[in-house]
Protein backbone atom coordinates (compact mmCIF):
# COMPACT_ATOMS: atom_id res chain seq x y z
CA UNK A 1 0.00 0.00 0.00
CA UNK A 2 1.40 4.01 -0.84
CA UNK A 3 3.17 5.12 2.14
CA UNK A 4 -0.34 6.86 3.50
CA UNK A 5 1.72 7.83 7.03
CA UNK A 6 3.34 10.45 5.45
CA UNK A 7 0.69 12.41 3.16
CA UNK A 8 -1.70 14.78 3.76
CA UNK A 9 -5.34 15.36 2.56
CA UNK A 10 -7.34 19.04 1.76
CA UNK A 11 -10.60 18.50 1.65
CA UNK A 12 -12.67 20.99 -0.86
CA UNK A 13 -16.53 21.77 -1.11
CA UNK A 14 -16.16 22.55 -4.58
CA UNK A 15 -19.96 24.16 -4.03
CA UNK A 16 -18.12 26.85 -1.99
CA UNK A 17 -14.23 26.75 -3.63
CA UNK A 18 -13.67 28.72 -6.35
CA UNK A 19 -16.44 30.37 -9.38
CA UNK A 20 -15.00 30.31 -13.10
CA UNK A 21 -18.51 31.45 -14.43
CA UNK A 22 -19.88 34.18 -11.97
CA UNK A 23 -22.79 32.22 -11.57
CA UNK A 24 -22.54 32.13 -7.65
CA UNK A 25 -21.64 28.62 -7.58
CA UNK A 26 -17.91 26.94 -6.76
CA UNK A 27 -17.42 24.58 -10.21
CA UNK A 28 -14.05 21.97 -11.17
CA UNK A 29 -12.49 24.28 -13.37
CA UNK A 30 -12.27 25.97 -10.13
CA UNK A 31 -10.44 23.45 -8.30
CA UNK A 32 -8.30 23.54 -11.20
CA UNK A 33 -7.37 27.25 -11.07
CA UNK A 34 -6.05 26.44 -7.99
CA UNK A 35 -4.16 23.78 -8.25
CA UNK A 36 -0.93 25.57 -7.99
CA UNK A 37 -2.19 27.23 -4.27
CA UNK A 38 -2.58 23.44 -3.05
CA UNK A 39 0.77 22.53 -4.59
CA UNK A 40 2.25 25.42 -2.93
CA UNK A 41 0.84 23.91 0.80
CA UNK A 42 2.54 20.50 0.16
CA UNK A 43 -1.05 18.23 0.78
CA UNK A 44 -0.81 14.61 -1.15
CA UNK A 45 -4.74 14.02 -2.08
CA UNK A 46 -7.63 16.37 -2.74
CA UNK A 47 -11.12 15.19 -1.27
CA UNK A 48 -13.95 16.13 -3.11
CA UNK A 49 -17.33 16.20 -2.03
CA UNK A 50 -19.50 15.12 -4.33
CA UNK A 51 -20.20 16.53 -7.68
CA UNK A 52 -22.66 14.09 -8.86
CA UNK A 53 -25.86 14.58 -11.01
CA UNK A 54 -27.95 15.45 -8.30
CA UNK A 55 -30.63 17.58 -7.05
CA UNK A 56 -28.70 19.59 -4.36
CA UNK A 57 -31.29 18.95 -1.32
CA UNK A 58 -28.62 17.74 0.89
CA UNK A 59 -25.62 19.45 -1.30
CA UNK A 60 -25.02 16.79 -3.47
CA UNK A 61 -24.86 14.11 -1.27
CA UNK A 62 -28.20 13.29 -2.73
CA UNK A 63 -26.77 11.92 -5.94
CA UNK A 64 -29.14 10.74 -9.08
CA UNK A 65 -26.64 9.23 -11.04
CA UNK A 66 -22.74 8.21 -9.89
CA UNK A 67 -21.32 8.34 -13.36
CA UNK A 68 -22.90 12.11 -14.38
CA UNK A 69 -21.70 15.60 -13.83
CA UNK A 70 -23.96 17.78 -12.20
CA UNK A 71 -24.16 20.50 -14.91
CA UNK A 72 -23.12 22.94 -11.76
CA UNK A 73 -20.19 22.16 -11.73
CA UNK A 74 -18.82 21.24 -15.24
CA UNK A 75 -18.24 17.91 -17.10
CA UNK A 76 -16.68 14.88 -17.34
CA UNK A 77 -14.12 16.78 -19.22
CA UNK A 78 -13.59 18.73 -16.43
CA UNK A 79 -12.90 16.07 -14.21
CA UNK A 80 -10.70 13.94 -16.26
CA UNK A 81 -8.70 17.45 -16.62
CA UNK A 82 -8.63 17.94 -12.94
CA UNK A 83 -7.31 14.41 -12.28
CA UNK A 84 -4.65 15.09 -14.95
CA UNK A 85 -3.66 18.78 -14.21
CA UNK A 86 -3.20 17.34 -10.18
CA UNK A 87 -1.07 14.50 -11.16
CA UNK A 88 1.01 16.69 -12.67
CA UNK A 89 1.97 18.37 -9.61
CA UNK A 90 2.25 15.08 -7.49
CA UNK A 91 -1.57 15.27 -6.24
CA UNK A 92 -4.72 12.59 -6.48
CA UNK A 93 -7.71 12.78 -6.04
CA UNK A 94 -10.14 11.38 -3.35
CA UNK A 95 -13.60 10.69 -4.55
CA UNK A 96 -16.89 10.80 -2.39
CA UNK A 97 -19.03 7.79 -2.74
CA UNK A 98 -22.44 7.68 -1.03
CA UNK A 99 -23.52 4.34 -0.61
CA UNK A 100 -26.12 4.32 1.70
CA UNK A 101 -28.64 6.18 -0.08
CA UNK A 102 -29.30 7.67 -3.17
CA UNK A 103 -31.42 10.06 -4.55
CA UNK A 104 -35.32 9.68 -5.07
CA UNK A 105 -34.57 11.51 -8.49
CA UNK A 106 -31.99 8.09 -9.28
CA UNK A 107 -33.38 5.94 -11.90
CA UNK A 108 -33.44 3.05 -9.34
CA UNK A 109 -35.54 4.51 -7.14
CA UNK A 110 -38.02 5.91 -10.11
CA UNK A 111 -38.32 2.08 -11.35
CA UNK A 112 -38.88 1.41 -8.10
CA UNK A 113 -41.76 3.77 -7.80
CA UNK A 114 -43.00 2.46 -10.84
CA UNK A 115 -43.38 -0.93 -9.63
CA UNK A 116 -40.78 -2.99 -10.72
CA UNK A 117 -40.12 -5.64 -8.32
CA UNK A 118 -36.32 -5.44 -9.48
CA UNK A 119 -35.72 -2.18 -8.20
CA UNK A 120 -37.89 -2.09 -4.89
CA UNK A 121 -35.69 -4.80 -3.35
CA UNK A 122 -32.91 -1.74 -4.27
CA UNK A 123 -33.98 0.24 -1.16
CA UNK A 124 -36.42 -0.74 1.77
CA UNK A 125 -40.27 -0.26 1.31
CA UNK A 126 -42.40 -1.94 4.48
CA UNK A 127 -45.36 -1.94 4.81
CA UNK A 128 -47.33 0.09 7.66
CA UNK A 129 -48.17 -0.18 11.05
CA UNK A 130 -52.26 -0.54 11.89
CA UNK A 131 -53.46 2.92 11.40
CA UNK A 132 -51.47 3.59 8.62
CA UNK A 133 -47.95 4.41 10.61
CA UNK A 134 -44.52 4.40 9.72
CA UNK A 135 -43.05 1.06 10.20
CA UNK A 136 -40.71 1.44 13.10
CA UNK A 137 -40.17 4.94 15.12
CA UNK A 138 -36.98 5.28 14.09
CA UNK A 139 -36.41 8.92 13.66
CA UNK A 140 -34.17 11.06 10.66
CA UNK A 141 -30.89 11.96 11.27
CA UNK A 142 -32.38 15.12 9.97
CA UNK A 143 -35.53 15.46 12.27
CA UNK A 144 -38.44 13.83 11.89
CA UNK A 145 -39.89 10.06 10.72
CA UNK A 146 -37.05 8.07 9.02
CA UNK A 147 -39.59 6.59 7.09
CA UNK A 148 -41.76 8.42 3.85
CA UNK A 149 -45.04 6.79 2.78
CA UNK A 150 -45.89 6.60 -1.25
CA UNK A 151 -49.55 6.29 -1.36
CA UNK A 152 -49.02 4.20 -4.97
CA UNK A 153 -47.57 1.05 -3.51
CA UNK A 154 -48.73 1.48 0.17
CA UNK A 155 -45.48 1.19 1.66
CA UNK A 156 -43.49 3.37 3.55
CA UNK A 157 -39.78 3.72 2.07
CA UNK A 158 -36.56 4.23 4.64
CA UNK A 159 -34.61 7.61 4.72
CA UNK A 160 -31.60 7.87 7.43
CA UNK A 161 -31.25 11.17 6.44
CA UNK A 162 -33.45 13.48 4.10
CA UNK A 163 -36.82 12.26 2.85
CA UNK A 164 -35.18 12.73 -0.98
CA UNK A 165 -32.28 10.41 0.55
CA UNK A 166 -33.64 6.44 -0.27
CA UNK A 167 -31.71 4.04 2.45
CA UNK A 168 -29.91 1.06 -0.33
CA UNK A 169 -30.61 -2.16 0.73
CA UNK A 170 -27.26 -3.53 0.71
CA UNK A 171 -28.50 -7.59 1.60
CA UNK A 172 -29.74 -7.23 -2.20
CA UNK A 173 -26.41 -8.73 -4.36
CA UNK A 174 -27.21 -6.53 -7.40
CA UNK A 175 -26.80 -3.47 -4.81
CA UNK A 176 -23.61 -4.50 -3.86
CA UNK A 177 -22.59 -5.27 -7.29
CA UNK A 178 -23.51 -1.72 -8.39
CA UNK A 179 -21.43 0.05 -5.98
CA UNK A 180 -18.26 -2.28 -7.05
CA UNK A 181 -18.54 -1.03 -10.33
CA UNK A 182 -19.27 2.73 -9.48
CA UNK A 183 -15.85 2.41 -7.94
CA UNK A 184 -14.05 0.56 -10.73
CA UNK A 185 -15.31 3.45 -13.27
CA UNK A 186 -13.59 6.08 -11.36
CA UNK A 187 -11.12 4.03 -10.55
CA UNK A 188 -10.33 3.96 -14.37
CA UNK A 189 -10.23 7.49 -14.46
CA UNK A 190 -7.31 7.55 -12.52
CA UNK A 191 -8.97 8.23 -9.10
CA UNK A 192 -6.48 7.29 -6.36
CA UNK A 193 -8.70 7.78 -3.14
CA UNK A 194 -12.48 7.08 -1.71
CA UNK A 195 -14.06 8.72 1.17
CA UNK A 196 -17.05 6.80 1.93
CA UNK A 197 -19.75 8.56 3.42
CA UNK A 198 -21.75 6.92 6.84
CA UNK A 199 -20.17 3.31 5.39
CA UNK A 200 -21.04 2.34 8.85
CA UNK A 201 -24.71 2.47 8.38
CA UNK A 202 -25.10 -0.19 5.50
CA UNK A 203 -26.14 -3.01 6.76
CA UNK A 204 -29.58 -3.11 8.74
CA UNK A 205 -30.16 -5.88 11.60
CA UNK A 206 -33.67 -5.22 12.39
CA UNK A 207 -36.58 -3.49 11.55
CA UNK A 208 -38.24 -2.90 15.04
CA UNK A 209 -39.52 0.02 17.47
CA UNK A 210 -36.04 1.44 19.36
CA UNK A 211 -37.45 1.55 22.74
CA UNK A 212 -33.44 2.16 24.14
CA UNK A 213 -32.58 5.79 25.87
CA UNK A 214 -31.74 7.35 22.61
CA UNK A 215 -35.12 5.55 20.85
CA UNK A 216 -34.16 6.50 17.20
CA UNK A 217 -33.04 2.89 15.72
CA UNK A 218 -29.42 3.86 15.30
CA UNK A 219 -28.72 0.49 17.39
CA UNK A 220 -30.25 -1.49 14.37
CA UNK A 221 -28.12 0.16 12.12
CA UNK A 222 -25.17 1.30 13.31
CA UNK A 223 -22.05 -0.93 12.49
CA UNK A 224 -24.47 -3.73 11.85
CA UNK A 225 -23.94 -7.15 11.75
CA UNK A 226 -22.54 -7.71 7.75
CA UNK A 227 -21.01 -4.53 7.54
CA UNK A 228 -17.74 -5.72 7.43
CA UNK A 229 -18.37 -8.66 5.24
CA UNK A 230 -19.72 -6.04 2.79
CA UNK A 231 -16.55 -3.98 3.48
CA UNK A 232 -14.29 -6.89 2.60
CA UNK A 233 -16.08 -7.63 -0.55
CA UNK A 234 -16.23 -4.09 -1.80
CA UNK A 235 -12.84 -4.03 -1.30
CA UNK A 236 -11.86 -7.30 -2.82
CA UNK A 237 -13.75 -6.74 -6.08
CA UNK A 238 -12.31 -2.98 -6.45
CA UNK A 239 -9.63 -1.04 -4.70
CA UNK A 240 -7.51 -3.56 -2.89
CA UNK A 241 -5.98 -4.43 -6.42
CA UNK A 242 -4.61 -0.68 -6.68
CA UNK A 243 -1.90 -0.16 -3.62
CA UNK A 244 -1.77 3.42 -4.62
CA UNK A 245 -5.44 3.62 -3.41
CA UNK A 246 -6.19 4.93 0.18
CA UNK A 247 -9.41 4.88 1.73
CA UNK A 248 -11.25 6.83 4.36
CA UNK A 249 -14.92 5.76 6.02
CA UNK A 250 -17.03 7.87 7.61
CA UNK A 251 -18.39 6.16 10.74
CA UNK A 252 -21.09 7.52 12.17
CA UNK A 253 -21.49 6.80 16.24
CA UNK A 254 -19.55 3.77 15.79
CA UNK A 255 -17.27 2.21 18.27
CA UNK A 256 -13.76 1.75 18.52
CA UNK A 257 -13.89 -2.02 18.42
CA UNK A 258 -15.53 -1.72 14.53
CA UNK A 259 -12.63 0.60 14.17
CA UNK A 260 -10.09 -1.56 14.56
CA UNK A 261 -11.57 -4.05 12.04
CA UNK A 262 -12.55 -1.28 9.81
CA UNK A 263 -9.20 0.46 10.12
CA UNK A 264 -6.87 -2.65 10.62
CA UNK A 265 -3.33 -3.01 9.17
CA UNK A 266 -4.63 -6.68 7.96
CA UNK A 267 -8.42 -6.68 7.84
CA UNK A 268 -8.64 -6.07 4.35
CA UNK A 269 -11.17 -3.22 4.59
CA UNK A 270 -10.29 0.49 4.70
CA UNK A 271 -7.21 2.62 5.19
CA UNK A 272 -8.54 4.75 7.58
CA UNK A 273 -11.63 5.96 9.48
CA UNK A 274 -13.28 9.43 10.56
CA UNK A 275 -14.92 8.96 13.70
CA UNK A 276 -16.56 11.70 15.59
CA UNK A 277 -16.73 11.52 19.14
CA UNK A 278 -13.87 13.77 19.82
CA UNK A 279 -16.48 16.46 18.18
CA UNK A 280 -19.13 15.53 20.35
CA UNK A 281 -17.33 17.75 23.62
CA UNK A 282 -19.86 20.50 22.91
CA UNK A 283 -23.07 18.79 22.81
CA UNK A 284 -25.05 17.36 25.44
CA UNK A 285 -25.09 13.89 24.95
CA UNK A 286 -25.60 12.94 21.65
CA UNK A 287 -27.88 16.06 21.33
CA UNK A 288 -26.14 19.00 19.05
CA UNK A 289 -28.75 21.16 19.24
CA UNK A 290 -27.59 22.63 22.62
CA UNK A 291 -24.95 25.59 24.30
CA UNK A 292 -23.17 23.70 26.72
CA UNK A 293 -19.04 24.60 27.08
CA UNK A 294 -16.64 22.31 25.68
CA UNK A 295 -15.17 19.79 28.06
CA UNK A 296 -12.04 19.76 27.61
CA UNK A 297 -10.62 16.82 29.64
CA UNK A 298 -13.44 14.89 27.47
CA UNK A 299 -11.80 16.05 24.72
CA UNK A 300 -8.48 14.59 25.90
CA UNK A 301 -9.46 11.74 26.93
CA UNK A 302 -11.43 10.43 23.29
CA UNK A 303 -8.26 11.71 21.54
CA UNK A 304 -5.86 9.28 23.66
CA UNK A 305 -8.45 6.67 23.78
CA UNK A 306 -8.49 6.67 20.34
CA UNK A 307 -5.24 7.14 20.07
CA UNK A 308 -3.51 4.65 22.01
CA UNK A 309 -6.19 1.70 21.50
CA UNK A 310 -5.73 1.99 17.60
CA UNK A 311 -1.94 2.50 17.68
CA UNK A 312 -2.23 -1.00 20.13
CA UNK A 313 -4.85 -2.68 17.66
CA UNK A 314 -2.49 -1.84 14.72
CA UNK A 315 -5.81 0.41 13.08
CA UNK A 316 -4.86 3.87 11.47
CA UNK A 317 -6.89 7.18 12.28
CA UNK A 318 -8.13 10.30 9.87
CA UNK A 319 -7.12 13.28 11.69
CA UNK A 320 -9.35 16.07 11.52
CA UNK A 321 -10.94 19.12 13.47
CA UNK A 322 -13.00 20.38 10.37
CA UNK A 323 -14.99 19.68 7.49
CA UNK A 324 -18.11 20.25 5.26
CA UNK A 325 -20.24 19.12 8.37
CA UNK A 326 -18.67 20.89 11.06
CA UNK A 327 -17.89 24.47 12.52
CA UNK A 328 -14.66 26.21 11.77
CA UNK A 329 -12.56 24.84 14.68
CA UNK A 330 -11.07 28.20 15.08
CA UNK A 331 -14.24 29.50 16.33
CA UNK A 332 -14.89 26.48 18.15
CA UNK A 333 -11.91 25.62 19.99
CA UNK A 334 -10.11 28.78 19.58
CA UNK A 335 -10.42 32.45 19.56
CA UNK A 336 -12.07 34.24 16.35
CA UNK A 337 -10.49 37.69 17.69
CA UNK A 338 -7.70 38.52 19.96
CA UNK A 339 -5.79 35.48 19.98
CA UNK A 340 -6.85 34.40 15.96
CA UNK A 341 -3.63 33.70 14.53
CA UNK A 342 -2.10 31.80 17.91
CA UNK A 343 -4.93 29.15 18.78
CA UNK A 344 -5.35 28.31 14.84
CA UNK A 345 -2.10 27.55 15.09
CA UNK A 346 -2.31 25.64 18.41
CA UNK A 347 -5.54 23.61 17.10
CA UNK A 348 -3.10 22.59 13.95
CA UNK A 349 -0.37 21.74 16.06
CA UNK A 350 -2.18 19.49 18.11
CA UNK A 351 -3.80 17.38 15.59
CA UNK A 352 -1.50 17.45 12.63
CA UNK A 353 1.19 15.29 15.44
CA UNK A 354 -0.85 13.00 16.37
CA UNK A 355 -0.69 9.45 15.22
CA UNK A 356 -2.55 9.37 11.46
CA UNK A 357 -3.71 11.28 8.36
CA UNK A 358 -4.11 14.80 8.97
CA UNK A 359 -7.17 16.38 6.80
CA UNK A 360 -7.59 19.74 6.44
CA UNK A 361 -10.58 21.18 5.33
CA UNK A 362 -10.27 24.95 3.08
CA UNK A 363 -10.19 28.09 4.57
CA UNK A 364 -8.76 26.05 8.07
CA UNK A 365 -5.27 26.53 6.40
CA UNK A 366 -5.82 30.23 6.60
CA UNK A 367 -7.87 30.75 10.05
CA UNK A 368 -11.45 31.12 8.47
CA UNK A 369 -13.86 31.66 11.05
CA UNK A 370 -17.44 31.03 11.79
CA UNK A 371 -19.63 33.69 9.80
CA UNK A 372 -21.83 34.38 12.60
CA UNK A 373 -25.08 35.04 10.76
CA UNK A 374 -27.36 37.40 11.83
CA UNK A 375 -30.95 35.94 10.30
CA UNK A 376 -32.23 32.97 9.15
CA UNK A 377 -32.70 33.60 5.90
CA UNK A 378 -28.99 33.55 5.57
CA UNK A 379 -28.69 29.83 5.95
CA UNK A 380 -29.03 27.15 2.95
CA UNK A 381 -28.38 23.81 5.17
CA UNK A 382 -31.36 21.59 5.01
CA UNK A 383 -30.70 20.20 8.84
CA UNK A 384 -30.09 23.38 9.76
CA UNK A 385 -33.46 25.12 8.79
CA UNK A 386 -35.27 22.00 9.95
CA UNK A 387 -33.92 22.15 13.30
CA UNK A 388 -34.41 26.01 13.29
CA UNK A 389 -38.19 25.04 13.39
CA UNK A 390 -37.86 22.34 15.83
CA UNK A 391 -35.98 24.64 18.35
CA UNK A 392 -38.79 26.72 18.02
CA UNK A 393 -41.51 23.94 18.49
CA UNK A 394 -39.84 23.14 21.59
CA UNK A 395 -40.58 26.49 22.70
CA UNK A 396 -37.43 28.68 21.85
CA UNK A 397 -37.73 32.03 20.51
CA UNK A 398 -36.05 32.93 16.98
CA UNK A 399 -32.96 34.37 18.90
CA UNK A 400 -32.22 31.60 20.70
CA UNK A 401 -32.55 29.33 18.06
CA UNK A 402 -30.28 31.43 16.07
CA UNK A 403 -27.70 31.39 18.60
CA UNK A 404 -27.18 27.58 18.43
CA UNK A 405 -27.63 27.86 14.60
CA UNK A 406 -24.45 30.26 15.15
CA UNK A 407 -22.44 27.21 17.08
CA UNK A 408 -23.45 24.55 15.55
CA UNK A 409 -24.64 24.93 11.59
CA UNK A 410 -23.05 22.94 8.67
CA UNK A 411 -23.26 26.38 7.05
CA UNK A 412 -20.24 27.28 9.21
CA UNK A 413 -18.08 25.55 7.25
CA UNK A 414 -19.95 26.24 3.70
CA UNK A 415 -19.52 29.72 3.36
CA UNK A 416 -17.45 30.74 0.19
CA UNK A 417 -13.50 29.96 0.13
CA UNK A 418 -11.93 33.89 1.13
CA UNK A 419 -9.21 34.41 -1.31
CA UNK A 420 -8.65 38.25 -1.52
CA UNK A 421 -10.26 41.23 0.00
CA UNK A 422 -12.16 41.76 -2.96
CA UNK A 423 -15.72 41.69 -3.23
CA UNK A 424 -17.46 38.59 -2.29
CA UNK A 425 -14.06 37.32 -0.95
CA UNK A 426 -12.75 37.09 -4.21
CA UNK A 427 -15.14 33.34 -4.89
CA UNK A 428 -17.03 34.76 -7.54
CA UNK A 429 -18.03 37.72 -9.87
CA UNK A 430 -21.73 37.22 -9.18
CA UNK A 431 -24.00 36.81 -6.81
CA UNK A 432 -22.59 33.77 -3.90
CA UNK A 433 -24.97 31.23 -3.17
CA UNK A 434 -24.60 31.66 0.36
CA UNK A 435 -22.78 34.73 2.25
CA UNK A 436 -19.31 34.58 3.03
CA UNK A 437 -17.90 35.60 6.59
CA UNK A 438 -17.88 39.71 6.62
CA UNK A 439 -14.08 39.28 8.04
CA UNK A 440 -12.47 38.35 4.53
CA UNK A 441 -11.18 41.69 4.50
CA UNK A 442 -8.71 40.03 6.73
CA UNK A 443 -8.28 36.38 6.85
CA UNK A 444 -8.12 35.34 3.33
CA UNK A 445 -5.59 33.85 1.11
CA UNK A 446 -3.67 36.90 -0.33
CA UNK A 447 -2.69 38.29 2.99
CA UNK A 448 -1.44 34.87 4.47
CA UNK A 449 1.00 34.47 1.26
CA UNK A 450 1.98 37.73 1.84
CA UNK A 451 2.74 37.14 5.60
CA UNK A 452 5.53 34.83 6.56
CA UNK A 453 4.33 34.39 9.83
CA UNK A 454 1.04 33.94 8.86
CA UNK A 455 -1.10 30.31 9.51
CA UNK A 456 -0.58 29.43 6.30
CA UNK A 457 2.99 28.69 6.18
CA UNK A 458 2.68 27.42 9.52
CA UNK A 459 0.54 24.44 8.10
CA UNK A 460 2.80 24.13 5.15
CA UNK A 461 5.68 23.88 7.99
CA UNK A 462 3.21 21.05 9.66
CA UNK A 463 3.11 19.51 6.63
CA UNK A 464 6.86 19.30 6.10
CA UNK A 465 7.65 18.08 8.90
CA UNK A 466 5.62 14.82 8.59
CA UNK A 467 7.48 14.15 5.11
CA UNK A 468 10.86 14.56 6.60
CA UNK A 469 10.32 12.81 10.39
CA UNK A 470 9.91 9.21 10.22
CA UNK A 471 8.45 10.00 14.63
CA UNK A 472 5.48 11.70 13.13
CA UNK A 473 4.46 9.34 10.24
CA UNK A 474 5.45 5.75 12.06
CA UNK A 475 5.89 6.52 16.20
CA UNK A 476 3.55 5.40 19.00
CA UNK A 477 2.55 7.87 21.03
CA UNK A 478 2.46 8.56 24.64
CA UNK A 479 0.30 11.53 26.70
CA UNK A 480 2.37 13.49 28.61
CA UNK A 481 -0.03 16.07 31.72
CA UNK A 482 -2.84 13.47 31.07
CA UNK A 483 -4.48 15.10 34.35
CA UNK A 484 -3.79 18.76 33.36
CA UNK A 485 -6.94 20.43 32.67
CA UNK A 486 -5.74 23.22 30.54
CA UNK A 487 -3.11 21.66 28.35
CA UNK A 488 -2.98 18.96 25.93
CA UNK A 489 0.51 17.77 25.95
CA UNK A 490 2.03 14.38 23.87
CA UNK A 491 5.26 12.68 22.68
CA UNK A 492 5.83 10.97 20.08
CA UNK A 493 8.54 7.68 20.07
CA UNK A 494 10.26 6.06 16.41
CA UNK A 495 13.28 4.05 17.23
CA UNK A 496 15.77 7.06 18.57
CA UNK A 497 13.87 10.27 17.86
CA UNK A 498 11.58 11.71 20.59
CA UNK A 499 8.92 14.67 19.36
CA UNK A 500 7.47 16.29 22.66
CA UNK A 501 4.34 18.41 21.31
CA UNK A 502 2.64 20.64 24.14
CA UNK A 503 -0.46 22.92 23.63
CA UNK A 504 -1.73 25.13 25.74
CA UNK A 505 -5.72 24.88 25.30
CA UNK A 506 -6.55 28.14 26.93
CA UNK A 507 -6.00 31.71 26.69
CA UNK A 508 -4.24 32.40 29.83
CA UNK A 509 -0.42 32.30 31.14
CA UNK A 510 -0.69 28.93 32.31
CA UNK A 511 2.67 27.58 33.99
CA UNK A 512 3.60 23.46 33.76
CA UNK A 513 6.47 21.44 34.93
CA UNK A 514 7.43 18.23 32.20
CA UNK A 515 9.13 14.93 33.86
CA UNK A 516 11.71 15.93 32.49
CA UNK A 517 14.00 18.74 30.67
CA UNK A 518 14.37 19.63 27.24
CA UNK A 519 18.17 19.97 27.60
CA UNK A 520 19.28 19.19 24.04
CA UNK A 521 15.92 19.48 22.63
CA UNK A 522 15.35 21.56 19.37
CA UNK A 523 12.54 23.87 19.03
CA UNK A 524 11.02 22.84 15.43
CA UNK A 525 7.99 24.77 15.75
CA UNK A 526 6.21 27.04 17.70
CA UNK A 527 3.43 29.90 17.54
CA UNK A 528 5.62 32.11 19.41
CA UNK A 529 8.70 33.40 19.58
CA UNK A 530 10.39 31.36 22.52
CA UNK A 531 13.52 29.08 23.49
CA UNK A 532 12.14 26.35 26.10
CA UNK A 533 15.20 24.60 27.72
CA UNK A 534 13.98 23.58 30.56
CA UNK A 535 11.09 21.52 32.71
CA UNK A 536 9.43 24.21 34.10
CA UNK A 537 7.45 26.13 30.79
CA UNK A 538 5.62 29.52 31.39
CA UNK A 539 3.11 29.20 28.49
CA UNK A 540 1.34 32.09 26.73
CA UNK A 541 -2.11 32.02 25.55
CA UNK A 542 -2.82 28.74 23.26
CA UNK A 543 0.90 28.46 23.34
CA UNK A 544 2.28 25.45 21.09
CA UNK A 545 5.57 24.04 21.02
CA UNK A 546 7.33 21.27 19.02
CA UNK A 547 10.49 20.04 20.46
CA UNK A 548 12.91 17.10 18.91
CA UNK A 549 15.78 15.50 20.32
CA UNK A 550 17.57 15.43 16.85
Amino acid sequence: MTDFQKKVVYEIYPKSFYDTTGNGTGDLKGVIAKLDYLQKLGVDYIWLTPFYLSPQNDNGYDIADYYSIDPSYGTMEDVELLIAEAKKRNIYLMFDMVFNHVSTESIWFKKALAGDSKYMNYFFFKDGKEGNKPPTNWQSKFGGSAWQYVKELDKWYLHLFDVTQADLNWENPDVREEVKNVVRFWMQKGVKGFRFDVINLISKSAFEDDFSSIGDGRQYYTDGPRIHEFLQELAQNSFAKDIDIITVGEMSSTTMENCYKYAGKNTGELTMVFNFHHLKVDFMGNEKWVLVPTDFMKLKHILFDWQINMTEHDAWNALFWCNHDQPRVVSRFGSDDKYHDVSAKMLATLIHLLRGTPYIYQGEEIGMTNPHFKSIEQYRDIESLNHYKILQDKGMTEKQALMILDVHSRDNARTPMQWNNTENAGFTTGTPWISPATNYTKINVENNLADENSIFYYYQKLIQLRKQLDVIAYGDIKPLLFEDNKVFAYERNYKETKLIVICNFYPINYEIELPYDLTGYKCLLNNYQIDIKNKKIALKPYETAVFCNL
